[in-house]
């Protein structure tokens, strides 16, 4: 009853969210996720009633996080500030806070991963993080995360590690929907050159995601041990309840049913590839 569409407005209980990991955001967004356990769907649900109250970012309660954590939600945080810029509902709001949060975490990302007890990288982890919140809120998430969920629910991956593994190819399929966009995206994070040309960077920014995944060793759909016959089958309902979130339609490129499809296959096929070249090179 309660799933997106549907908006929920109403007043709730007063919640204070205190966030311990660096990612969701959630400390300052209206959406919040339920699992149906017996369709295994992630539900979004929207509305003011799950936005807190205030929040408290402290990020000493973040300095023991494993890597694998630090890593996928960090990057769960870099698709939400992200997507928030390339969205079609992004405004001039939405965009200072994405940018900040953009030049954060593209900074901090990899010292929080391999020094993880370094405090001003936490922070701006932490800052950051709660920044993409905000954007995304005020904005939309696009595809990565309209893909995301279901491929999570499904195969239980953790989402952070889902959009992580989404990030690459679903940015390829829609950069040359948003060229200046996901241009100024990669300039933001450190990712090309500060004098590349929009093109360039636009067209440049799937490889450089693919390594820093590569680089933070996020798993392929493979390597978590997913079975191949298992996920080929369940790409079309995937691709239904990815469409049917509603955030692809706010994609700089609107997927069809058989283009969404067609990236989750790619995202398998790619991670293969992946594999065969490590085992080539060693």
């Amino acid at each position: 009853d309660y799933k997106a569409p549907f908006t929920l407005d109403k007043p709730s209980l007063p919640i204070v969210a205190i966030p311990t990991t660096a990612g969701t955001g959630s400390e300052a967004t209206k959406f919040t996720i339920i699992t149906d356990s017996e369709t295994e769907e992630k539900m979004l649900c929207i509305g003011l009633a799950y936005l807190p109250l205030a929040a408290i970012l402290d990020h000493e309660l973040t300095l023991t996080k494993p890597l694998r954590l630090t890593a996928d939600t960090g990057i769960d945080a870099i698709c939400h500030a992200m997507e928030a810029y390339v969205s079609a509902k992004a405004n001039p709001f939405s965009d200072g806070v994405a940018a900040s949060a953009m030049t954060r975490l593209g900074g901090a990302l990899h010292t929080a991963c391999s020094s993880p007890a370094d405090g001003a990288a936490r922070e701006a982890m932490l800052l950051g993080s709660c920044e993409a919140g905000i954007a995304f809120s005020n904005s939309s998430v696009t595809l990565i995360h309209g893909m995301s969920r279901p491929l999570g629910a499904s195969f239980h991956i953790p989402h952070g590690m889902c959009n992580a593994m989404l990030l690459p190819r679903v940015t390829a399929f829609s950069a040359g929907g948003a060229v200046k966009r996901y241009a100024d995206a990669a300039r933001l994070m450190g990712l090309c050159d500060e004098g590349a040309a929009d093109i360039d960077a636009a067209m440049d920014i799937p490889d450089a995601l693919q390594k820093v995944t590569s680089d933070l060793r996020v798993p392929t759909l493979e390597g978590f041990g997913i079975d191949e016959a298992i996920f080929r089958k369940a790409v079309p309902s995937m691709a239904q309840a990815a469409l049917a979130s509603g955030s692809p339609n706010n994609n700089p490129i609107v997927p069809t049913a058989t283009e969404v499809e067609a990236l989750y296959h790619e995202i398998w096929d790619v991670g293969v590839g992946l594999r065969a070249r490590g085992e080539a090179a060693a």
